[in-house]
């Protein structure tokens, strides 16, 4: 994930950046979601949405606008990260043919389900006194 700030336009322009820095010393299957962050203020914006898309598309990334403080797109943003890496790993288990890692003798790959259960009356404001963020 590359998180820039909705509000301040200098870390947007510096994403793309980032991204050539991610795809020059990461393994080319990565998957790279922009996020937009601190999308409740929107009196405040300096990086219309339009652009982040367009960005994104041009990249071939994820994209997202979330809030942090209140909680909006930010449990979906990180299960269409996890959906997306998950697609590339099963790929590659595929490709290998035989079912073992890069077609050498190594154990073979075993899927493991993963339930995510969100609490119905575990509230944001809760999530936040377990977090060890200083925001």
């Amino acid at each position: 994930m590359l998180v820039y700030d909705v509000t301040k336009r200098q870390t947007f322009d510096h994403v793309a950046r980032w991204v050539e820095e991610l795809r020059a010393h990461a393994d080319s299957s990565i998957v790279i979601m922009l996020i937009g962050n601190k999308a409740d203020l929107t009196d405040l914006r300096a990086v219309p949405t339009e652009d982040a898309v367009e960005f994104a598309e041009d990249q071939g990334l994820f994209f997202s606008e979330t809030s942090a403080l209140s909680g909006d797109n930010v449990d979906s943003a990180f299960f269409r990260l996890l959906e997306e890496i998950y697609g590339v790993v099963s790929k590659k288990a595929l490709d290998c043919g035989d079912g073992k890692i890069n077609g050498g003798d190594s154990a073979m790959l075993k899927g493991l389900k993963i339930d995510v259960i969100a609490a119905p009356d575990f509230e944001v404001s809760e999530m936040k006194k377990l977090s060890a963020c200083s925001c």
